[in-house]
């Protein structure tokens, strides 16, 4: 069972917080949700929306068509309505409303909706939107917000300004009508959201008086609840992962939307995590600093992690290219720090509020020189939260800087799943050759056959860190052998780390894998692929899916050997380039023959990704897609 579900409406008017109260009203029902946020860069009044898909199982992806649209505005109307094949919930009082009043519509979209619906010999007011989806079967629900928030307000004993808000608690009151859930739940989560008893009862009774005209369709029932459900988004889910996982100190600059990860630590700063010295959980504090610029962020992080903690930043793009500098001095010096890297839209500004996948190229050869970058990929939230602890581990067992890959889509994206899949009794803190008490002169940089020396804290023993080629001590070297050397010594790492990591988690097979057909992706296409593929395999074809998870070192092997003999190699991800697959044919010689890609800064919906490998499958060599409002 899968239901799509929208609302939409002016930035800072409480859409987020209604999308909240509808998806905690489904979870207490028993249901799986996936929701995605989607909204632009400014603060307050352009148009944003929540798409949430509500399953009686694990739901790992959106849909680019809703079955039901919840709006109070005209604008959501206009932007979504062609997107709708079951119910549309829509203001009486906007009916009138023509798209060229609609001041915070951008223009391109002004342009294409009016050429559209004059196509279709229709006028450009909401009713001719409304008309034009009600003769494609979409159901039709009229209410009058205004009329609700004078009733309310006049119930209460409020002016009509402060009940105002009822109208998002009317929407969303009429869409879990629409389900036919038990009322109580509703309830429930109106009443954990809105402590106050004034806003309690305000929603309360717009909750009621909607909820007693709006009749049931879906005829949804409770569904049993075992074990332990966790909701998250994906960056509350790296910052749990990096504090159960250790994390002491952590840097940032303030930039979306990599800043709620640390805004979400320095909320819990004191909690417990595992102890990096000794696997144990205890409680212990975390130092979180907003620093003045992303350089000072990464050096930073840098110089706390020489002191022998834990310690990550995090950000996006532009923030990632100026720390580009101090990812190279902590490569030339061998610091295990962490970065988060939330990717959005680019170049320069570009889309700050978008998902893109176009920097993976760059991730992998940030900073000038040559030197051991390790780079991770999350593909969801369980991976999110489990590869902020795999990142600790491995910039500490090998000594270099790891690139913790999450796009925005997984970032702003929030799932239910089960506590069990964490899998958190098998998490470990790896701290690799961490020395305690070092005896006599210190060699940090020591030669050694791994190319990985032994390390030790600040402060225990005399140790230099320059920006400059050193020697084995650390002092500054610029003889050629000793260079020749210390460079083989540093790149030696990635060749240790590719004969320690096993290439079975460099990367995950999903699908029959027998089949003559096999698709390559990585980070948040994951979900929507899992489900197209399903979809495939249902009518008869088979699919075999590479998740691709550390593209540095690269699991060269493995790929090769479940590429073999597939007549087709599908890429899919969301960039123009197909990064992914030239990171496969650079490292295997293994060259996809199709591509499904997207760059609209839009997440990939499973039923397009389902169409685009319907038409690779039907000989279409390059698929674009370009769903998303």
């Amino acid at each position: 069972m899968r239901i799509s579900w929208e609302i939409g409406g002016p930035q800072g008017t409480g859409v987020d917080t209604s999308a909240n109260i509808f998806g905690a009203a489904i979870a207490a029902a028993g249901y799986y949700i996936y929701g995605n946020r989607e909204y632009y860069s400014n603060i307050k009044g352009r148009h944003s929306y929540f798409n949430l898909t509500i399953s009686d199982r694990r739901a790992r992806s959106i849909s680019s068509t809703v079955d039901i649209l919840a709006s109070f505005d005209a604008e959501t109307v206009f932007q979504h309505f062609q997107e709708v094949k079951g119910v549309i919930i829509y203001h009486k009082g906007v009916k009138g409303t023509s798209i060229e009043r609609v001041q915070s519509m951008e223009p391109e979209i002004q342009e294409r909706l009016t050429h559209f619906l004059k196509s279709q010999g229709l006028g450009t007011t909401v009713a001719d939107a409304l008309k034009y989806a009600e003769s494609k079967g979409v159901k039709l629900i009229e209410l009058d917000y205004d009329e609700i928030v004078k009733k309310t307000a006049d119930a209460v004993g409020v002016p009509m300004s402060v009940a105002e808000r009822a109208k998002n608690t009317a929407a969303i009151a009429a869409s879990y009508a629409l389900l036919g859930l038990r009322k109580e739940y509703f309830m429930d989560a109106v009443k954990r959201t809105f402590k106050q008893e004034t806003f309690v009862k305000i929603n309360s009774i717009a909750t009621e008086l909607v909820m007693s005209t709006v009749k049931p369709m879906f005829q949804l029932r409770e569904l049993p609840k075992t074990g332990k459900r966790i909701q998250v988004d994906g960056n509350t889910a790296v910052a749990m992962g990096k504090i159960y996982g250790g994390l002491s100190f952590q840097s940032y600059y303030p930039i979306t939307p990599a800043s709620d990860e640390s805004v979400y630590i320095e909320a819990h700063q004191e909690v417990m995590a595992l102890d990096p010295e000794t696997g144990d959980k205890r409680k212990r504090p975390i130092v979180v600093v907003q620093a003045e610029d992303e350089l000072a962020a990464i050096n930073m992080a840098s110089g706390a992690a020489l002191t022998g903690v834990r310690s990550a930043t995090a950000t996006s793009g532009p923030g990632f290219s100026l720390m580009a500098e101090g990812i190279g001095w902590a490569g030339m010096n061998e610091v295990p720090v962490v970065i988060t890297y939330y990717i959005r839209g680019g170049p320069s500004t570009g889309q700050p509020t978008r998902t893109s996948q176009a920097d993976l190229l760059f991730a992998m050869n940030v900073s000038h020189g040559e030197f051991p970058r390790i780079v991770i990929a999350s593909g969801d939230h369980v991976e999110a939260f489990q590869d902020a602890i795999w990142a600790f581990n491995l910039a500490e067992r090998y000594q270099t800087p790891v690139i913790h890959l999450v796009e925005k889509a997984i970032a702003n994206a929030y799932s239910i799943f089960d506590v069990s899949e964490l899998k958190l009794d098998s998490l470990r803190a790896e701290r690799g050759k961490l020395v305690e008490s070092p005896d006599g002169e210190f060699k940090r940089f020591k030669f050694t056959e791994d190319g990985i020396s032994p390390r030790v804290a600040l402060g225990k023993a005399y140790v230099f860190y320059t920006g400059d080629e050193h020697n084995e001590i650390g002092h500054i070297s610029e003889d050629s052998e000793n260079r020749t050397k210390m460079y083989e010594k540093r790149i030696r790492k990635l060749d240790t780390a590719d004969k320690e990591i096993p290439e079975e988690e460099r990367l995950k097979v999903f699908g029959d894998q027998d089949a003559k057909v096999a698709v390559i992706t990585w980070g948040s296409p994951k979900g929507s692929v899992l489900d197209a593929v399903e979809q495939l395999e249902s009518e008869g074809t088979k699919v075999q899916v590479i998740q691709l998870r550390m593209f540095n070192p690269f699991p060269k092997s493995l790929t090769k050997k479940l590429l073999s003999g597939k007549e087709a190699i599908i890429d899919i991800e969301g960039n123009y380039e197909g990064q992914a697959g030239l990171v496969l044919k650079l490292n295997t010689g293994i060259e996809p023959t199709h591509h499904i890609l997207k760059w609209n800064g839009r997440p990939m919906a499973w039923d397009e990704v389902y169409t685009g490998l319907k038409s690779v499958l039907n000989g279409q060599r390059r698929v674009i897609l370009n769903g998303g409002a």
